[in-house]
């Protein structure tokens, strides 16, 4: 069964329709699909702290071969925005959305020969939901209060409240199905998968190579021979190495230089408008940050039309300090932008008893492409406020690891969420783990209960929009701009319509893509 937003709506008669995020016209489409052939991937985010645990990954190489290549999910993301089923066969909720039934598909093995079954999607999620787990995608199970297999094929989730979006939540990457142990554990260490190829070889922060697995269950997915996918977290190294013909697809093109991929022969520039966001998150815990005045100086103190226009040449549009893009179902259109205004900056700096502040801000290319140009523009307009902001480097290998969560004030990226529910709960939730400003309001807390399981559309609506205000207005992020997706290739590889929910057609560039 394929549960998009109007198949969902004849289930529950109230649930809205998610509109489609927009992808832009490309001639990348090949009619026959072929098999054969090394596909070369150069990508930005990988480090030596990078881990095969599927608990662990935030983004890069590691993630696109193992999310993408060598397992499978309970259900993924189409080119649609639509969540469908992959491991799962069907899934159907009740009338009050709070159970849901899934039907697993029969005869699929894992890459050693062992038969899938309904335990080994129990021991994963146990594993991501265990009172001991570090996983990132921990809250987002939060909710489930049980889990339990009807035969060999039939999973029944049981909730603590309705949740008209959950199967959204079981195609987060972190939920990569692994093989049960007799135990009952998974082996994360193996990297035995259901996907179409299997892991050969894993240098963290250098290099991952795959090969296609023989019968694998999808026909129509995993074209290639072989795989080799390389950590380039320098920017003008990955153009260049697509340039000279070292790889065959990149990650994450420069605004600044997306017109020389455009010129390019042999060169395909790949641009998807979808949920991608830049934050500036403060720890709302952390002096001088723990003053919502101060917060919200800094916010007034961003030129964030500045950024777009010198950072983005157009790739984008500029945000307001909550993670919702306009793409989204419950975007709240109605609320005023945020502009650039140093006096009013000034003005939450005397009540703040704050004038003069100084404050440390850390960059790092790895954050996403153009962050270090980013904290100079923001360190220029603050100035003007009355801010003094030093701008501290980080290296690029292991910012996700060393900066990221660790220091009070930092370059972000999100590749954002497809559903409001799935992006709040990750990141703005009281405990979250990737709660990366450790802010906690509690009228936020209490709606982002309440609206997931509010299957009254236009109520909905209304707790949405308050979240992004509160976001917005109190919240510990600044999100300067919205930035499409823009990823290039050269003409030795091919692919159908691109997704939109994440970079490298939702991270499925593995699987989904083929030789030309």
């Amino acid at each position: 069964m394929k549960l998009n937003r109007r198949g969902f709506m004849m289930t529950t008669a109230s649930i809205a329709a998610l509109p489609m995020l927009g992808a832009a016209p490309t001639n990348g489409f090949a009619a026959s699909p072929k098999r054969g052939g090394l596909l070369r991937i150069g990508q930005l985010g990988g480090a030596t702290s990078d881990t095969l645990d599927p608990a662990t990954f935030a983004a890069g190489p590691v993630a696109c071969a193992m999310y993408g290549g060598v397992y499978n999910s309970l259900v993924e993301i189409d080119a649609d925005n639509n969540v469908v089923p992959e491991l799962a066969e069907s899934f159907e909720p009740s009338a009050d959305a709070k159970t849901w039934v899934f039907k697993l598909r029969k005869g699929i093995t894992f890459s050693d020969g062992k038969p899938f079954s309904a335990q080994d999607v129990i021991a994963t999620f146990n594993y991501h939901k265990g009172d001991d787990s570090k996983s990132g995608g921990k809250e987002l199970l939060s909710e489930i209060e049980t889990i339990r297999a009807d035969g060999t094929d039939t999973l029944l989730f049981q909730l603590k409240g309705g949740n008209a979006d959950f199967p959204f939540v079981l195609a987060d990457y972190h939920f990569s199905i692994m093989q049960a142990q007799e135990d009952g554990k998974v082996d994360w260490r193996s990297a035995i998968g259901t996907g179409g190829y299997i892991l050969e070889s894993f240098e963290p922060g250098i290099r991952i190579r795959l090969k296609r697995r023989d019968g694998y269950w999808k026909t129509d997915r995993a074209w290639f021979d072989e795989v080799e996918l390389l950590t380039i977290n320098d920017p003008v190294a990955r153009q260049n190495a697509l340039m000279s013909g070292e790889v065959d697809a990149i990650d994450r093109i420069d605004p600044k230089t997306a017109h020389m991929m455009q010129r390019a022969p042999n060169i395909t520039l790949e641009e998807v408008v979808g949920l991608q966001h830049y934050t500036m998150p403060m720890f709302c815990d952390v002096k001088p940050f723990s003053d919502i005045n101060v917060r919200l100086a800094l916010k007034y103190a961003v030129d964030r039309e500045e950024m777009v226009e010198k950072l983005l040449r157009g790739h984008g549009s500029v945000g307001n300090d909550h993670p919702i893009g306009a793409a989204s179902r419950f975007y709240a259109n109605g609320l005023p932008q945020r502009s650039y205004d140093p006096d009013k900056a000034r003005f939450h700096l005397k009540k703040a008893n704050a004038e003069g502040l100084s404050i440390e801000l850390s960059a790092a290319e790895a954050a996403f492409t153009g962050a270090v140009d980013a904290a100079v523009l923001f360190q220029q307009s603050a100035a003007k406020a009355g801010i003094q902001v030093s701008v501290k480097r980080e290296p690029d290998d292991g910012y996700w690891s060393n900066v990221w969560l660790t220091k009070p004030f930092c370059f972000s990226y999100w590749g954002g969420r497809v559903t409001e529910d799935w992006m709040f709960t990750q990141v703005y939730a009281r405990g979250a783990k990737w709660n990366e400003s450790h802010w906690n309001n509690d009228r936020f807390n209490s709606l982002l209960i309440e609206a997931r399981s509010e299957l009254d559309v236009a109520k909905r609506r209304e707790m949405y929009t308050e979240m992004q205000v509160l976001c917005s207005e109190d919240g510990g992020s600044i999100i300067p701009m919205f930035a499409n997706f823009l990823d290039a290739r050269n003409d030795k590889v091919a692919h159908g319509k691109l997704a939109s929910n994440l970079f490298f057609d939702g991270w499925k560039i593995v699987e989904r893509w083929w030789p030309a």
